[in-house]
């Protein structure tokens, strides 16, 4: 059973993100996702570079503008394959400046055409997987 894993670069420098990100993963930690925070000061390539390498023959997203882009039901779908699979899937939110030409080799998804500071990008990432999951389990929090 695969896992999903959060990666944040830095931890929430605004008060309101970080509760929000904490809330959100507590709410899908019976979900098999986690999340984890890795330090703000890393350069984009080594950042990838140390998810991949504690990582091998894992799935590693990153939340770019131009990825794929995914309406709620399609993330449902998204999570469910990837709780199925047997290896975990890492999905990357970037630094500030984003991951540049280092992001080459990975596919990646997409908020939408806008873009969000990271921190935001992470709540909205978070509260989408949520969303994902009570879908997946039946649950009202998702109207359409």
């Amino acid at each position: 059973m695969g896992r999903v894993v959060v990666h944040l670069h830095g931890r929430a420098k605004d008060a309101s993100f970080r509760a929000s990100i904490s809330d959100y993963a507590n709410r899908l930690s019976t979900s098999g996702v986690t999340l984890v925070e890795h330090r703000n000061q890393t350069e984009p390539d080594v950042y990838l570079k140390e998810i991949a390498d504690k990582n091998p023959d894992h799935n590693i997203i990153l939340l770019e503008e131009d990825g794929e882009q995914l309406d709620s039901l399609q993330y449902a779908e998204k999570l469910k394959q990837w709780s199925l699979n047997r290896c975990d899937t890492h999905l990357v939110v970037g630094p500030p400046g984003g991951f540049g030409p280092s992001s080459d080799p990975h596919t990646s998804i997409s908020l939408g055409m806008i873009t969000l500071p990271h921190e935001l990008a992470a709540v909205v990432l978070l509260e989408q997987l949520y969303r994902a999951s009570t879908i997946n389990k039946g649950l009202p929090y998702h109207r359409r």
